[in-house]
């Protein structure tokens, strides 16, 4: 997993409530064993027409928000199934934080256990961004993990927290595999020790 430290990127906004992992990663494409290649899926519904085209309708498909890689977007993000599709997707198309006023909870944790974070503001903050995101082409944020706060191109800060042990985690690029690798030569002489093959 990618460590997350400083991150400055373009924002795209999707101004939706109730986003599920349905719409996020629809269940057609869940039949791919991999974490990766699930770019082109995400959003399918609503980025494409029915003939395979972009949907004009779709603001991010706007080409002002190409490259985009901060997802700024609505209360209760990532709710309906656990699927962790729906955070690869997200990963792979480049986006490396979201910002909400609130998330699913199963969906959150997965967040953090793939690289992406996701930060609850609140909702009038959420608001303020929509509005200076949409006034200003290739609007950009810089996210500081560190010190848990969001500085805007005029210079505005913004706090968030995000709780000890998974900034941690997200500073360092460990995922739960990584955690337990931390102590692989302990759980190697433990094994040694004991006789487990």
């Amino acid at each position: 997993m990618k460590p997350f430290t400083t991150h400055n990127g373009i924002v795209a906004p999707l101004e939706a409530l109730n986003v599920d992992t349905d719409q996020i990663m629809p269940k057609q494409f869940l039949k791919r064993i991999e974490r990766t290649g699930y770019e082109d899926f995400l959003f399918f519904d609503w980025r494409f027409r029915d003939d395979g085209s972009p949907n004009p309708e779709f603001e991010m498909n706007a080409p002002r928000y190409r490259g985009a890689s901060i997802l700024l977007t609505k209360d209760n993000f990532g709710c309906g199934s656990s699927r962790e599709h729906a955070v690869w997707g997200l990963e792979n198309y480049g986006f490396r934080a979201i910002l909400a006023p609130s998330f699913a909870d199963i969906f959150f944790n997965n967040c953090f256990n793939n690289g992406v974070l996701p930060i609850v503001l609140p909702g009038e903050e959420i608001e303020a961004l929509f509005k200076e995101v949409r006034a200003t082409a290739g609007y950009r944020l810089t996210i500081d993990l560190e010190s848990q706060q969001i500085v805007t191109p005029a210079g505005r800060k913004i706090p968030f927290h995000v709780d000890d042990e998974r900034r941690h985690r997200m500073l360092k690029g460990l995922d739960q595999i990584g955690v337990t690798l931390i102590n692989e030569d302990k759980i190697a002489q433990y094994e040694q020790t004991h006789g487990i093959a």
